[in-house]
């Protein structure tokens, strides 16, 4: 009878001392550490390689090329800088290619191939290698490049001449490019406004991150899929150049995501519609974890940053009816030096970000900055993956979930948004409703079954478990999931 009551007696103290439990920080599974820039230097940071030799190089806006070496050390205030390369023109991307021991390096006008070939540190031999787009002198003529896929190509996302009240001045400006591995580039998809970055995921799909503006109600992923068309008409003079793919048909300024995807065939709609100044402001640089394992527990999901919040979220990519879809997540918020542009994976799983506030302003202060992010090898209590259902979503948890909890519909709450698709910059919340979980099912400790009323194609669906626990009665580290339905699976 003792022990009974002793038993009995530890049941509340267990529970308040779950419920006591100092709430987790991204700290706690993340660490984040700035790498100093040298003294007298302006490193801006539009490009990020691992090299094969375990330098780290970073390219500039300002046209260099920096090989920071020691940057995997413990100190990263005894890293060393050495500039690779200058003279170049705002270089958004570089990539090492094994095969020949190239570094190709994005500037606006061209791809330009460069090698150190005496071994001394400084490259010496500079190559054209493609440059197939036109370039004028406006601002705006970005051009972002990818790492080489699985093929063997690169690809260049262009963005259009001007912001606000854009135009394509130049050829394929608003448009992707794929060059071969002989340098001929080759229009592969249309509707671009204004990137800020480019990526691709485990299956070898490219993306580019398009900002806010016309035909654009919020920051977005965008699919690159090859003979698409992802949303702004702009670019679609050049269709006499590449006839090799169908010109979409024009769309009234003014409805919605759904209603283009049913009017014009060749739409892709965004793969992630990320909530304007809630999930970044300036959406950048795309980055896919492949490190199996050794960035934690999110393997080939995406990881991608903003440079006006200097922030990065993670996307969770799904498949669904021909159409790509996905769950963002905020991952790291706050402590980044500059406007987060783009980032690196090393082999060992460290995160190389480097970034720019280019005179637009961010939430990280200084002009320019490298930092890293480092896994402590706890894993946060998060949500791994949302899929969606035909009737709702199934959620997996990085850890077991507290039965009780997760099991009761109070824990879960669902609102739904869209932006309005149009030709003027930018758009309000619109549409917005409640979506009704109807019932929760624990299929097992790591996996939750949601039935919802009211999925809507088109809209972002915010889902809050500000309740919900893990079986050891931490809270989600991240509460709220963002999901973009385009399409609805059958039964």
């Amino acid at each position: 009878m003792n022990n009974l009551v002793f038993l009995l007696a530890l049941i509340p103290i267990a529970a308040t001392q779950a419920e006591d439990k100092p709430a987790p920080k991204v700290s706690d599974y993340y660490t984040l550490e700035e790498i100093p820039i040298p003294k007298g230097e302006m490193i801006e940071v539009g490009g990020t390689e691992w090299m094969p030799d375990g330098r780290l190089a970073v390219s500039t806006r300002r046209g260099e090329i920096w090989m920071i070496h020691n940057a995997l050390g413990d100190d990263p205030k005894k890293v060393e800088f050495k500039r690779y390369a200058h003279g170049l023109h705002e270089v958004l991307g570089i990539a090492y290619n094994k095969k020949d021991e190239f570094l190709y390096a994005c500037e606006r006008g061209a791809i330009t191939r460069i090698k150190d070939r005496d071994k001394d540190g400084v490259a010496d031999l500079f190559e054209n290698y493609s440059d197939g787009w036109g370039i004028s002198g406006n601002y705006h003529e970005y051009a972002f490049g990818s790492k080489f896929d699985p093929e063997g190509y690169l690809w260049v996302v262009l963005c259009l001449t001007g912001s606000g009240a854009a135009d394509a001045n130049t050829p394929f400006r608003g448009w992707g490019m794929r060059i071969s591995p002989e340098g001929v580039a080759k229009p592969i998809c249309s509707g671009v406004r204004s990137p800020g970055g480019i990526g691709q995921d485990s299956k070898g799909r490219m993306y580019y991150a398009d900002n806010q503006g016309p035909w654009n109600g919020t920051s977005s992923i965008k699919w690159m899929k090859p003979g698409s068309f992802t949303g702004n008409p702009k670019g679609n003079i050049w269709y006499d150049l590449a006839p090799d793919m169908k010109k979409p048909a024009e769309y009234k300024s003014g409805g919605r995501i759904a209603d283009a995807m049913q009017k014009i065939p060749e739409y892709q709609p965004p793969v992630a519609q990320l909530t304007h100044g809630v999930l970044g402001r300036s959406t950048s640089g795309i980055i896919c974890d492949m490190t199996g394992g050794k960035f934690g527990p999110f393997s080939e999901q995406l990881f991608v940053c903003d440079q006006g919040h200097s922030n990065i979220v993670r996307i969770f990519v799904e498949e669904v009816n021909g159409y790509l879809q996905s769950a963002t997540f905020q991952f790291m918020e706050k402590g980044f030096g500059s406007g987060n542009l783009v980032g690196v994976f090393a082999p060992d799983g460290t995160f190389f970000i480097g970034g720019t506030n280019r005179g637009w302003g961010s939430r990280g202060k200084k002009p320019g900055a490298v930092d890293r992010v480092r896994w402590t090898g706890k894993v946060p209590f998060e949500v791994l993956e949302m899929r969606v259902q035909s009737d709702g979503w199934e959620l997996e948890f990085t850890h077991s979930v507290d039965p009780e909890t997760a099991a009761d519909k109070a824990s879960y709450s669902m609102k739904t948004h869209a932006y309005i698709f149009k030709s003027s910059y930018g758009s309000p919340v619109v549409d917005k409703t409640d979506a009704i979980i109807e019932s929760v099912i624990v299929k097992d400790e790591k996996t939750v079954r949601l039935k919802v009323k009211g999925m809507v194609i088109g809209s972002i669906h915010t889902l809050k478990m500000d309740a919900l626990r893990s079986k050891d009665g931490l809270p989600l580290l991240h509460n709220t999931a963002y999901y973009t339905l385009n399409q609805i699976p059958k039964e």
